[in-house]
């Protein structure tokens, strides 16, 4: 393993847990962080509560602390913020901010994982930063903090010395990504590999795929046009071919695109066609012409043109991008701890 930090001791890891704690925004980053350390990293893992007692998690399960807030002395390389069910009692507890708050005075980095970035937000943590969480709650973060910019759909952003991530699952990238930017991405593919799941999730990516962002239709004529692109996105998906498979007219599919989808049929099936070339991408490694073929860019130069247009990078820019986290060394140095 290449250790890429500039001290050669182990890495602490503090997780602080509270009453109604989602038990997988703890879990989740400790498991790679355990795992790091089976292939060679060195990383001290701890949980601390408010008063050093264990904890009823949302799930009912208990889960200990290994000390209690005032005793956390020597400042800790990582500290995860998990989020909860209740957090908008939490944002609400002053003493209970101020616990977050002097935690993250002793953190080099403080990440949140889901719902953990209200208590970031509340505690004065993300003012003026770029901030993730679960799409379903991104807006609300948004209107409750107005000095936070939220951005709805990423997996992780990391702004500073903080990082927020999206959902539950989205904790277990942002650990990876912090793996690869301590021990460089062969150490994160290793964990990645190790726990069965994909390291190819950079905080840029979507939570969504272009389907699901496209509003439920009541028109079956249209859902099924939607289905089918989304389904084989290297078929013929042309306005006249969409109608003949509707039985509708051409100018009645671009209506329903304009009204239903909110952008032309052409717009939505290179969209579709987009996402499907970058999961090629990310994930396997056939030549681009047949990731073009595939997914119904016809050539190279098609699809070169359409992820420089909405990617603003090449296909093979982007294929060697997602070798990794997202997390390069360049944007990987923590700011100081506060004093």
């Amino acid at each position: 393993m290449h250790d890429k930090r500039p001290g050669t001791g182990p890495l602490t890891v503090t997780v602080f847990v509270f009453p109604g704690v989602r038990l997988l925004d703890v879990t989740g980053p400790i498991e790679v962080f355990a795992s790091a350390n089976e292939i060679g990293g060195r990383y001290r893992v701890r949980t601390v509560s408010e008063d050093g007692a264990e904890v009823i998690t949302a799930a009912g399960t208990r889960l200990g602390a290994d000390l209690r807030v005032d005793e956390v002395g020597e400042p800790c390389d990582v500290l995860v913020i998990p989020g909860g069910p209740e957090w908008e009692t939490l944002i609400k507890d002053d003493a209970f901010l101020d616990v977050v708050r002097r935690l993250h005075g002793k953190a080099r980095r403080t990440a949140s994982v889901c719902t953990g970035a209200f208590l970031l937000a509340a505690a004065g943590l993300l003012d003026g930063r770029r901030a993730a969480t679960h799409w379903r709650h991104a807006r609300q973060l948004a209107e409750r903090f107005p000095s936070v910019r939220v951005k709805p759909d990423a997996i992780f952003v990391r702004d500073g010395r903080v990082m927020t991530s999206a959902g539950v699952s989205a904790g277990i990238d942002l650990s990876l990504a912090l793996v690869e930017e301590h021990y460089g991405a062969e150490a994160a593919r290793a964990v990645a590999k190790d726990m069965v799941v994909f390291m190819q999730r950079p905080g840029n990516q979507s939570q969504f795929s272009v389907r699901s962002r496209v509003p439920h239709s009541r028109r079956e004529t249209l859902r099924r046009v939607l289905d089918e692109v989304a389904e084989d996105p290297g078929a013929n998906h042309t306005l006249s071919a969409m109608a003949r498979k509707a039985g509708v007219s051409v100018r009645h599919v671009a209506r329903l695109f304009d009204e239903e989808v909110g952008t032309t049929p052409a717009r939505y099936v290179e969209q579709v066609r987009l996402e499907a070339a970058q999961v090629l991408l990310e994930t396997g490694d056939d030549a681009m012409t047949v990731v073009a073929r595939r997914t119904g860019f016809g050539s190279p130069e098609s699809m070169r043109r359409a992820f420089v247009r909405h990617l603003g990078v090449t296909p093979g820019a982007y294929r060697t991008s997602f070798r990794t986290t997202g997390m390069g060394a360049k944007d990987a140095a923590p700011e100081p701890v506060s004093p």
